[in-house]
């Protein structure tokens, strides 16, 4: 609370009724520093995203589905849980005039209009950061260097990726695309860095013009001089020139990311030039993988599915003999994923819950929360690795001697939802608007439900999470040869289980059109499937994914192992 008061204190001075305070720092990027987390430490919330406003009398903490029981754990005492979309901000000022303060370097014109729109309160950018003002850390200076990936591990060299933009930029008469995410600038240049945790992504900016000249914004320490010498012809300057830079320039057209540049920068370049309504390209280039991604891509899941399978095997045999927790469960599996040279680091922090915290959709176990693995509950792992070259998510749960009825027939409709969406017919104008139905039809029809999207985009050696494609209810991209996108229903019974499946699927191009065909190698729980509830297609589905398995895995098991997998990949 005294962290909240002190904010509080700042009010006065600034003429304001409230602040928002947000995940992201300004590269907008979804693991953010320790450093710069500036929303948990006013709130204490450690989730991915949300945002908290902290008004005068009342404290408020906005998260998505996937969060709410999180945040409502790790925040509730001192702010109000709200849900989003079901209840936005604007919905609580409405009426009220007020004045709510904001760091402009820490949000864009959109997601300010998405959750605040027009009302009778007004919105005051603050030029310092009021968390920074009373939060006195260490910032953890990070001055790994920008690599350039090697010609294996691209369908495309960076001259060609920009010879695209330089001719998407004349096409639409426009002088310049700044890039503000960095995952882009990974994409357009094939370099990659280490400034987040989970995500290889350099910190930067980029402004591109026209005739292909390039202005690079970083922090100068993280450009070694090899790195200048493969890239004679881009200046690089430092981040803090960034600005100065767009104010010197007048009268030209612009495309900006509505996603990642900050109001700071769109005001800066607004005074000046015309902003044109159109979307960066690269989220679109770089959702489609090349023939050599791809190839890469499905080493890194057969190298995962190893780890995986292993570890699953190893704890089934040894959670009622053993003392084992969440927390010593998910550093086994890390142990097992490390025995990959290729390995590099995990993709997000593992969810490793079983019983009542597998309900908490995206759980992190902690000291306080570490559950021992029972007998007779379930247990859910959603883990992931960031691998030379490719970026894996996957999901299983796994029974734990459970012989409860009602789970399975659950856990059997959860699966059959993902069936669903892996045989999905696609066409050309299939969204993942229209497939989101499909998985969740048989939760449905006894009246289940699950609060997160069906399936989100994945970035090659980037982002787990990258659009702009996914399957959920209100994306309306279509899918593409190439695209990458998770397939994962689930259901969460609150204080008692959670059930979900994970792969991920590419979108392949076969004689009839294009499919969806699976990454993820590892065997999925026969334990809790109840079979008479399968049609055939669905057990031919499920017996053909485990003969791949078995395929693509047996070689790297030892005897043991091989014939575990042999058990957990037989026909049902």
């Amino acid at each position: 609370m005294e962290k909240i008061e002190k904010l509080k204190r700042i009010f006065k001075k600034e003429k304001i009724d409230g602040y928002i305070i947000p995940k992201n720092d300004e590269f907008f990027g979804e693991y953010v520093p320790e450093h710069n987390d500036r929303l948990n430490f006013i709130s204490s919330f450690t989730g991915s995203y949300g945002f908290a406003l902290v008004l005068k009398d009342k404290n408020y903490l906005f998260v998505d589905g996937r969060y709410t029981l999180q945040a409502s754990n790790q925040s509730g005492r001192i702010f109000k849980i709200i849900t989003i979309p079901d209840k936005m901000p604007r919905d609580i000022l409405k009426g009220k005039k007020l004045s709510i303060g904001y760091d402009p370097n820490l949000f864009t014109e959109k997601s300010l209009f998405i959750f605040f729109g027009k009302n009778e309160f007004k919105l005051k950018p603050i030029s310092q950061n009021l968390i920074d003002a009373i939060w006195k850390r260490r910032i953890i200076k990070n001055n790994n260097k920008f690599y350039l990936l090697p010609n294996k591990a691209t369908s495309e060299n960076y001259q060609l990726k920009i010879g695209k933009i330089s001719k998407y930029l004349k096409k639409k008469k426009s002088n310049f695309l700044f890039v503000t995410a960095s995952e882009n600038n990974a994409w357009l240049l094939n370099i990659r860095g280490r400034d987040t945790k989970f995500t290889p992504i350099p910190y930067s900016y980029i402004l591109i013009d026209q005739d292909r000249n390039i202005k690079f914004f970083c922090n100068l320490k993280k450009i070694s001089s090899s790195l200048r010498k493969r890239f004679k012809k881009i200046k690089f300057l430092d981040v803090r020139a960034c600005a100065k830079t767009l104010l010197g320039i007048k009268k030209k057209k612009f495309i900006i990311d509505s996603n990642s540049c900050s109001i700071f920068f769109k005001y800066i370049i607004n005074k000046n030039n015309k902003i044109l309504n159109l979307q960066d390209p690269i989220y679109f280039l770089k959702a489609i993988k090349g023939k050599q991604e791809i190839e890469n891509i499905k080493k890194a899941h057969i190298y995962d599915g190893v780890a995986l399978t292993k570890y699953l095997f190893w704890l089934k045999k040894n959670f009622y003999k053993k003392n084992i927790t969440e927390i010593t469960a998910s550093q086994k599996l890390l142990k097992f994923r490390k025995k990959n040279k290729k390995f590099k680091f995990l993709s997000f922090p593992t969810i490793s819950g079983t019983g009542p915290n597998g309900a908490i959709i995206h759980y992190k176990a902690t000291k306080e929360t570490d559950r021992k693995l029972r007998k007779g509950d379930i247990y859910l792992v959603d883990s992931g690795g960031q691998y030379e070259f490719g970026t894996t998510d996957v999901t299983r749960t796994i029974s734990l001697k459970n012989s409860n009825n009602r789970i399975k027939d659950i856990f059997t409709r959860v699966l059959k939802g993902h069936i669903a969406v892996s045989n999905f017919k696609l066409g050309k104008k299939t969204s993942g608007a229209l497939i989101d139905s499909k998985a969740r039809k048989y939760l449905k029809q006894v009246g289940l439900n699950y609060a997160h999207g069906t399936g989100h985009g994945v970035g090659y050696f980037l982002n787990v999470h990258e659009g702009p494609h996914a399957i959920s209810k209100r994306n309306k991209i279509n899918f593409q040869k190439g695209m990458i996108v998770s397939n994962e229903p689930g259901y969460y019974e609150k204080n008692k289980f959670g059930i979900r499946i994970e792969n991920l699927i590419y979108v392949k191009e076969n004689k009839r059109g294009i499919a969806f065909e699976n990454l993820t190698m590892a065997p999925i729980e026969k334990d809790l499937i109840i079979q008479e509830k399968l049609n055939k297609n669905e057990k031919n589905w499920l017996n053909n994914y485990h003969k791949t398995v078995f395929k693509n895995l047996v070689n790297s098991m030892n005897k043991t192992e091989a014939l575990e997998l042999e058990k957990a990949c037989s026909a049902i």
